[in-house]
């Protein structure tokens, strides 16, 4: 077998796990999020909201850059691992501290005595979190997906059984707290008990700073997509109310779920396969074109078709109650339709080690969404997320510029590549939409009718006008059977 052909074999592979992760994984998680927001009220849904933004901005800093800096360089081993491990270990013995400290102070800023007690006790997940993001860079190090696999599995069924528990006993707020504490736990250690690797008594401060060149810009690039992106979250909560957070929250994360999910694994599993051909340019390219046109023919459908369902999707799973996050909802879809092309830019980037090049894309993509953000906040949530979402947009031309020269691969190409997937998904989103208009029955039939057809149209359209990602897909199935 050639070279080429075993790593073809080992990215479709590790897709298959990985994908069979996230979307087993994001499946039980979803029918757990359903059976929560029917429990608790977009109020305590936002209360969490307002503490998981410090716990995501922590948690950036934490993993600090170097699970991918142990990905991309080339001779990791298992001195690298180790220092890394323990190095993150101390930082978030360090960013726990500071939660503590801050907690009454963000419970006085919010005006609200209970998130100073969440804030504390939720912080708690900095340490497994450190822990499993050594874990995972192993795992796709290694493509190891299969006891990723379990691994999520396990820890998914634990919390969403501990937290639906804990919301039927009136726990309220606590529940998701009590789920995000037993998934970090459950993860860590089922890691430990499937995966191969294994923290030694092994650290070395030289490695550390090796790896630190690499991995300072994407912490500052982390770190900068992280605190924007939370933002608008702050501002909600604190210019608004919980249960108006509790809504955009609950929007975004049904789109986030697909590309979570897809985006994830292109994240995940074609990192190390660039990372491995990066002194072969054309290959690169050629892996990177190919993630593109795939990715796009899976997601954007996806996107637009949930685009379309969301008045009947969200009546017929989280109540009436919870029409308020419809808006928010197809806002997300569009703002998300092009997040793979994101990935996959960017992971080309950081395989050929251009972690210069990551940084200054984050702080050109910030200064423009800046200027977004403050232009939308003169106005309401909506017209504030929308400018959200336009800027979103305009960033898969930032992102995809540089890889015009490292890669020669433009713009324009990028767009012929896509245009085909865009243009079937907005056909048969306008087929979707109308249908909740003329189908008969209650929710739950509409949906079902609405998600079938909308299969069965872009399969279709794929089929009668040859699109070249659908006749790939179609072989490689057949191939692999």
């Amino acid at each position: 077998m050639s070279a080429e052909s075993e790593m073809k074999g080992k990215i479709v592979k590790g897709l298959f796990w990985k994908l069979l992760e996230n979307g087993g994984a994001q499946g039980l998680q979803f029918v757990v999020a359903i059976l929560l927001a029917r429990l608790l009220t977009p109020a305590e849904y936002g209360l969490v909201g307002i503490v998981m933004i410090f716990i995501t901005i922590s948690n950036a800093i934490v993993q600090n850059g170097f699970s991918t800096a142990l990905i991309q360089k080339k001779n990791s081993d298992e001195t690298d691992f180790s220092s890394v491990f323990y190095f993150g270990l101390g930082i978030a013995a360090v960013m726990y501290g500071l939660l503590y400290l801050a907690a009454p102070a963000v419970a006085s800023f919010y005006e609200n005595a209970a998130l100073g007690p969440i804030l504390r006790v939720l912080g708690l997940v900095l340490f497994p979190g450190s822990v499993i993001s050594v874990q995972t860079a192993y795992v796709s190090r290694k493509m190891e997906f299969r006891g990723l696999f379990l691994a999520t599995m396990c820890a998914v069924v634990v919390s969403g059984v501990i937290s639906i528990a804990m919301a039927c006993r009136g726990f309220g707020a606590w529940a998701m707290v009590g789920q995000q504490l037993s998934y970090y736990l459950a993860l860590m250690i089922c890691l430990l008990l499937v995966v191969s690797w294994k923290p030694r008594l092994r650290f070395s401060l030289g490695r550390i700073r090796g790896m630190l060149a690499f991995g300072w810009k994407l912490l500052a690039a982390s770190l900068l997509d992280t605190l924007f992106n939370n933002l608008y979250g702050l501002i909600m909560g604190k210019i608004y109310n919980e249960e108006m957070l509790g809504a955009y929250n609950r929007g975004d994360q049904f789109p986030k779920l697909i590309v979570n999910n897809l985006g994830a694994a292109i994240q995940a599993v074609l990192l190390p396969a660039f990372s491995s051909r990066q002194d072969d340019m054309i290959q690169v390219r050629n892996m990177v074109r190919r993630a593109i046109r795939v990715s796009s023919f899976l997601v954007l459908p996806m996107l637009f078709g949930l685009f379309a369902v969301a008045d009947t999707m969200v009546l017929a799973l989280l109540g009436e109650k919870w029409l308020i996050c419809v808006p928010y909802l197809r806002i997300m879809c569009i703002s998300y339709s092009f997040w793979p092309v994101h990935i996959t830019n960017l992971q080309a980037i950081n395989a050929l080690g251009r972690s210069d090049v990551f940084l200054r894309l984050e702080i050109v993509k910030k200064a423009v969404s800046l200027l977004g953000l403050l232009i939308g906040i003169r106005y309401s949530p909506i017209v504030m997320v929308s400018i959200k979402a336009f800027c979103d947009f305009v960033s898969v031309f930032i992102n995809a510029w540089p890889n015009r020269k490292l890669l020669g691969y433009s713009i324009a190409s990028q767009w012929r590549d896509i245009l085909p997937s865009f243009c079937l998904s907005l056909l048969m989103c306008a087929i979707v939409y109308s249908l909740q208009f003329v189908l008969p029955g209650g929710a739950w039939i509409k949906l079902a009718a609405q998600i079938a057809i909308g299969m069965a149209a872009y399969a279709g359209f794929a089929w009668l006008f040859r699109l070249e990602t659908f006749g790939y897909l179609v072989d490689t199935i057949r191939n692999r059977q």
